[in-house]
């Protein structure tokens, strides 16, 4: 695939706590910045701003408590959603776990984040439990891991098929920085308790194009590559099939409808958001969700850049703030600035920490990473044992 933006010109490469900063943060200011546009057409949204959405910008509806179907929650005005919320109750659980995780990982940890810690909710603008605000598809984690003790290897299959699962394995890719196919399988195993089919097929390459992103040298076609190298069944040519258009592009506006062509015959959804088709959201090995194949489009499209690739994603409208979630975690790892404005009325407006998160994913991070390298080690001087000539 060829790149068609050049690397940033600075020569320092930078850190993974640089990364992991820029990842976290990207992914929350792009959760923010598509919260308020959520499942509209991009149509619906530049009619309702008078042209595309070129920054932060206040609730769809003025009488946001009550207008349905977004009632009750304060969408916009620089509030993150569930996305970030989840992102962030990972990142608790590897401060617990402080090794790679799995699916009981899931069910002895972040299940637990979500039912018995309050946490501050900006949409709700009230503490309450991150349970209460969470969709359908994380709520089904509570219900088969908590209360239906279900095998958590297994307790994903039955749950609505969607990107819930991909949403927040942004911090899966970090801790494995650099090694997508490690970070591919790990975040299988932790989704495992979440979704199945391509719901968790796309946790899986989402954490590995991260991964990818972390790469000292990383450009947009290495991401995707590292994605197509990995993903299966409909997930992979649903990438194939974006990522083909998105390279005819160098700007996101006259690009979204040709995305949403490409997408949408392996798409479940349908064209109306709101109202999904009958097959919506149901296990398949020839369909994708919408989000992934669509946000790594658009990192083409925008070359790395966070502003246009970010934007893309929240005008591409339906669900654009998983896509904008996505899309800042990719670039915010590639190690390209986030615009410092954004990030500031984000952590204001929700009231959100981002860099004691970041600062303690990179150390757990540092301390996997070292045991990873004991292990390997053991590992070799075995294997030698038991190849040596005699």
């Amino acid at each position: 695939m060829t790149d068609t933006a050049a690397p940033p010109t600075t020569t320092a490469c930078p850190s993974l706590a640089d990364r992991t900063a820029g990842a976290l943060a990207g992914a929350a200011v792009g959760d923010a910045l598509g919260g308020p546009v959520e499942g509209w057409s991009p149509e619906q949204i530049r009619e309702r701003h008078g042209g595309p959405v070129r920054g932060i910008v206040g609730p769809w509806h003025e009488d946001w408590r009550t207008a349905r179907p977004l009632a009750p929650y304060h969408k916009g005005d620089g509030h993150v959603t569930d996305d970030t919320l989840m992102t962030h109750a990972l990142i608790r659980v590897y401060e617990k776990v402080r090794d790679h995780l799995d699916a009981y990982a899931v069910a002895d940890h972040l299940v637990p984040e979500l039912i018995t810690e309050p946490r501050w909710i900006p949409e709700l603008e009230a503490e309450a439990l991150p349970l209460q605000r969470v969709f359908l598809a994380e709520k089904w984690l509570v219900t088969r891991l908590h209360y239906g003790h279900a095998d958590p290897r297994e307790a994903g299959v039955g749950n609505i098929v969607n990107c819930g699962a991909a949403m927040y394995m942004a911090p899966v890719g970090l801790v494995n920085a650099g090694d997508p196919r490690g970070a591919y399988a790990e975040a299988l195993d932790v989704a495992g308790a979440h979704q199945s089919s391509y719901g968790r097929e796309a946790a899986g390459v989402l954490a590995a194009a991260v991964a990818a992103a972390c790469v000292p040298g990383a450009t947009p076609a290495s991401i995707v590559d590292a994605a197509l190298a990995l993903a299966k069944d409909g997930t992979r040519t649903a990438i194939e099939a974006v990522c083909e258009v998105a390279v005819k592009y160098d700007e996101f506006e006259p690009a979204l409808t040709s995305l949403r062509g490409a997408v949408s015959p392996f798409d479940t959804v349908g064209p109306e958001y709101r109202r999904p088709s009958l097959g919506a959201r149901r296990p398949s090995r020839l369909h994708a969700v919408e989000e992934l194949p669509v946000a790594l489009g658009l990192l083409l499209i925008g070359g790395g850049d966070y502003r246009e690739t970010v934007l893309g994603a929240v005008n591409y409208g339906r669900d654009c703030d998983s896509i904008a979630t996505m899309c800042g975690a990719l670039v915010g790892a590639l190690g390209r600035p986030v615009p410092a404005e954004w990030t500031a009325a984000v952590t204001e407006a929700s009231r959100l920490d981002l860099r004691g998160p970041a600062a303690a994913l990179t150390a757990v991070a540092h301390e996997i990473h070292h045991r990873d390298l004991s292990r390997r080690r053991a590992h070799e001087a075995a294997f030698a044992a038991l190849t040596e000539s005699r």
